[in-house]
């Protein structure tokens, strides 16, 4: 299964958008072969919860600060280099074996770190989900702007999302009796768009982190009730 995902992972769209897993950001990254590094970290995620995996939590596309140097949706390099530990997120959390960073060490000496990322893994720490949980994007590359480079995030465009169906009908396809959840309007309306049901979550970011945490624990308790769906999808839409 990896070895074909990997493949699939190929077919990132043209324009402004960086193919963590089969492009090297020659501007930041450490290695001019970075992306294997990128490769075998998604390999080691995957392979350490396949057959145990009971959610996919979907976000809208990865960012410089995350995936696009860690290969792996919403996580940090520096949550991988054990920078984190003071909040008791600790890197095996996120695969056994070896952990290294791809970015240079002169760009951030600890390793880039996301704050959505540092508050998705805490509630998946408290939850005990960490190896139950499948993080991913509506769009899995990274959209950056040109003006800006790779160290940028932006939106992807309505045709760019489009792109990243195939690859989430391949995770549906193969990851049978998961339930899944949107963090945002673009997730949610992505799994709409294969016919795919979720339980839709406030994004953590933008003062958002308690509602998040608070629809989590509605979640993983069996309390998020289809009444409360529908007023969290009215006030994503009205946020996003």
């Amino acid at each position: 299964m990896l070895d074909e995902f990997l493949n699939l992972l190929k077919e990132a769209p043209p324009g402004d958008v960086f193919n963590p897993w089969w492009e090297v950001d020659f501007d930041n990254d450490k290695y001019n072969d970075s992306y294997k590094v990128r490769q075998q970290n998604l390999r080691s995620y995957f392979s350490e919860r396949l057959g145990q995996i009971q959610y996919i939590m979907l976000a809208e596309a990865l960012g410089y600060q995350g995936g696009h140097f860690t290969g792996i949706p919403m996580t940090s390099e520096r949550l991988l280099l054990g920078e984190l530990e003071e909040k008791q997120l600790f890197a095996n959390y996120v695969f056994t074996g070896k952990h290294q960073r791809t970015s240079k060490e002169d760009l951030n000496q600890k390793g880039f770190n996301e704050p959505t990322a540092t508050i998705v893994w805490s509630e998946l720490v408290r939850f005990n989900l960490t190896h139950k949980i499948i993080l991913w994007n509506s769009f899995p590359w990274h959209p950056y702007k040109k003006e800006n480079g790779f160290l940028s995030n932006r939106t992807p465009t309505s045709s760019e999302r489009r792109s990243g169906r195939e690859v989430l009908k391949y995770l549906k396809a193969r990851i049978n009796n998961v339930r899944f959840l949107a963090i945002g309007r673009q997730a949610e309306q992505q799994l709409a768009e294969i016919g795919e049901s979720c339980d839709v979550l406030r994004h953590p970011a933008h003062g958002g982190a308690n509602l998040f945490r608070q629809q989590m624990r509605d979640v993983i308790s069996g309390q998020y009730s289809e009444l409360r769906r529908k007023d969290v999808v009215l006030r994503t839409q009205q946020q996003y």
